[in-house]
């Protein structure tokens, strides 16, 4: 049961917009999975009643597309997620991903117009994913997980124009002129107050991850200044720069969804060097 008929409109249009105001910018992914929830009808306070209300009007303001049906799940599963990351020669993900979580290992990349990389993280089992869009054109669209109708997210983001990079060589200005870029792809009139809270150096299966910590706030189609909070694991694999970032309304994020965020963030990996992808890209237009 819905706490209200404008929550229950809310979540309807949350329902028919699979692509949020939280998603990147492009044409529509493509859905592999599907799974909203309800609140419990319980008696909903006027603080939590607005809440609501915001989270939706963000999800509805960003929409892109009326509806974008379900097709078959590719590799979700830690156990085929490891398969296939074994298939490539890469180590596995950590056996150690937080309960309840199912875990991906997906090509982005696989059109002509974009450099493949293996792109690999845990998410909640209850998250829909998205992945990239293939036409004659190439590619459009990102790797995503989320529970859309709450505003949580985790979105793969390649940054423009950036080459192989140290990452354990930059500061706080890098990452978040990087976290602003994969936020602001809608446009820079989305988001105000955005601040790194800090920032943490790992090395994980030979590769050089820093995790991120960072808040802002989003401005919303409707009106609603919304706070959020998340964090980040950027890397640099092949020629780039690119990262995982995760974030949810600051309330969820201090109250229910920090650890799961972290999970899904700490557990990301990236590969691009040294792999033959020719088995899994689009052939180009006019190889066809």
């Amino acid at each position: 049961m819905v706490s209200s008929p404008l929550s229950a409109a809310c979540i309807l249009l949350a329902n028919l917009s699979v692509s949020s105001a939280f998603a990147p910018a492009g044409g529509a992914n493509r859905v592999s999975s599907l799974s909203l929830q309800s609140n419990d009808g319980s008696e909903v306070s006027r603080r939590g009643f607005m809440e609501n209300v915001a989270t939706a009007s963000a999800v509805i303001a960003g929409a892109s597309s009326a509806f974008v049906a379900p097709t078959p799940a590719m590799a979700y599963g830690l156990s085929k997620a490891n398969d296939r990351l074994a298939a490539y020669g890469l180590p596995p993900l950590s056996k150690a991903l937080p309960n309840g979580f199912s875990a991906l290992a997906e090509i982005y990349g696989k059109g002509a117009n974009r450099s493949p990389l293996l792109v690999a993280f845990g998410f909640p089992l209850d998250w829909v994913v998205t992945l990239p869009s293939q036409d004659v054109n190439g590619e459009d669209g990102t790797i995503q997980a989320g529970e859309y109708a709450r505003g949580d997210t985790a979105t793969f983001f390649v940054v423009p124009d950036l080459k192989q990079t140290d990452v354990h060589a930059q500061d706080k200005e890098f990452f978040k002129s990087a976290l602003i870029a994969a936020i602001s792809q809608k446009g820079n009139n989305v988001y105000q107050d955005f601040k790194i809270v800090k920032i943490n150096p790992v090395t994980a299966d030979d590769g050089k991850y820093m995790l991120v910590d960072f808040k802002y706030t989003l401005l919303t189609g409707a009106g609603f200044e919304v706070e959020r909070k998340g964090c980040a694991s950027v890397t640099s694999a092949a020629d780039g720069v690119q990262l995982l970032w995760a974030a949810s309304i600051a309330a969820r994020y201090k109250n229910k969804t920090e650890g799961q965020l972290r999970g899904i963030t700490e557990s990301f990996r990236c590969y691009g060097s040294g792999l033959n992808f020719s088995a899994d890209l689009r052939p180009a237009p006019e190889a066809l």
